[in-house]
């Protein structure tokens, strides 16, 4: 199925004697990790904040996060705390705000024309939009792009090799994040398919709470494997209902990314849900990963998505009645165990 075309007004990057100057919307781990990559592309690079504390502490101490000090934020990235002054004469925008900021964030951008390119992944609740979908709203004159992939912020600024997609309806913008952002060590690709690839990086959240709360319960390889395989089928399921392309899937903001996010220990979705696993409260796990896990809002929001769309989707039910109706873990297992036999599909 071919995705529907809009917004074709061409992209034009800026010439090699001119170079483009891109706002970061968001001074997160993975905002700033953006915002390092451009810049070590010689792009004219301002993230902008709401805490001013914050952006005062990152633009005196230049390290990326407290705790590896030896991450340092390069020195041509301006930092900026009033919004409308952020993007003021910007060539582009990179957004990359907690999903539940995200629409009162973009609203700012309701009159930009250029390039929006979005590395928040998740689903907003009322509308059932990804967040490039708010973009069409919120900023109609824009050119938006999904960037996902499994790309852990920490190994991005260590440069190690790292691939990730532009996601976009139009090719022109998707071909011009590629140009920003890759390097030697940030491969890009792109796909048609914008909106796969934001259901694919979304949805691998909430599977990734479930594959943490099977650490947390030490239930072994075996469970672990046999989750994220059967997880895959239902993210495909519920994405193709929702109009995205079921080869997407299969690529870098599917299977790529729901590997990245279920296994490493550096994943803040498996964490949340092995200190579940292992008998933490949700208010204690919460208290205790400090940043906002994107599953948790999710699995809300994807439950009700695929009961809209009448699409089988157990994996995310139960991650759902844990999180949100107060079920009992090893219920919600027993529940995925003992459901009727089927093929595989």
């Amino acid at each position: 199925m071919t995705p529907p075309i809009s917004n074709q007004n061409q992209i034009t990057t800026p010439s090699p004697e001119k170079t483009a100057r891109v706002a970061v919307l968001g001074a997160g781990s993975w905002g700033l990790a953006l915002a390092t990559a451009l810049a070590r592309n010689n792009f004219e690079v301002t993230v902008w904040g709401h805490r001013a504390e914050r952006i005062l502490d990152l633009e005196n101490s230049r390290i990326w996060d407290s705790s590896y000090p030896e991450l340092k934020l390069p020195e041509n990235i301006r930092w900026e705390t009033d919004l409308s002054t952020a993007i003021s004469n910007k060539d582009g925008i990179t957004v990359a705000v907690p999903s539940c900021h995200f629409r009162t964030v973009v609203r700012a951008l309701k009159d930009f024309e250029g390039i929006v390119i979005n590395g928040t992944k998740g689903i907003e609740f009322e509308t059932g939009l990804t967040m490039c979908g708010i973009l069409e709203q919120e900023a109609p004159k824009s050119q938006p792009v999904a960037l996902s992939g499994p790309t852990l912020a920490k190994e991005v600024m260590m440069r190690l090799p790292s691939a990730i997609v532009a996601g976009s309806f139009n090719s022109s913008a998707a071909e011009t994040a590629q140009s920003w952002f890759h390097s030697t060590s940030f491969r890009v690709y792109t796909n048609p398919d914008r909106l796969g690839v934001e259901l694919g990086g979304a949805l691998k959240n909430v599977v990734a709470i479930a594959a943490g709360v099977v650490d947390g319960l030490k239930y072994g390889d075996n469970s672990k494997s046999a989750l994220v395989t059967r997880s895959i089928a239902e993210i495909r399921r519920l994405g193709e209902a929702c109009g995205a392309m079921p080869e997407t899937f299969a690529g870098l903001s599917g299977l790529g990314d729901l590997m990245v996010t279920c296994f490493s220990p550096l994943s803040r979705n498996r964490t949340f849900g092995e200190r579940l696993g292992s008998g933490i409260s949700i208010s204690q796990a919460m208290a205790a990963g400090q940043p906002l896990v994107e599953g948790f809002p999710t699995a809300r929001a994807a439950y009700r998505l695929a009961n809209q769309r009448n699409v089988s989707a157990p994996i995310i039910r139960e991650v759902y009645l844990m999180l949100h109706e107060e079920k009992q873990i090893l219920e919600a297992v027993n529940d995925l165990m003992t459901r009727s036999s089927k093929a595989e599909d």
